[in-house]
């Protein structure tokens, strides 16, 4: 089955508001991207915010994991919602 944007912006959301259920997470998301928490606030629901968010759960694996458990989803959730958000697509090459 694909993954519609929809879906996928609600994944993202879901990642978002594990990743500020984190304390410490949210800290390193906050330092990573450069925004204040009322900037992060103002534009959370923004496809390159939502975009962002899938990024950096996925650079770590323990995230991918701690999210994925939390939000009841399977491990491969966040890499379909990724592809199925802008810039997600796959680059062929050949």
């Amino acid at each position: 089955m694909q993954t519609t944007q929809e879906s996928a912006e609600l994944v993202a959301a879901l990642a978002l508001e594990w990743i500020s259920s984190q304390k410490d997470l949210l800290e390193v998301f906050l330092g990573s991207t450069g925004l204040d928490l009322e900037t992060l606030i103002a534009r959370a629901s923004e496809a390159e915010i939502l975009v962002g968010v899938l990024d950096f759960i996925m650079l770590n694996e323990e995230w991918v994991v701690g999210f994925c458990n939390a939000a009841s989803l399977p491990y491969s959730r966040v890499q379909e919602a990724r592809a199925a958000l802008p810039g997600g697509e796959q680059v062929h090459w050949t």
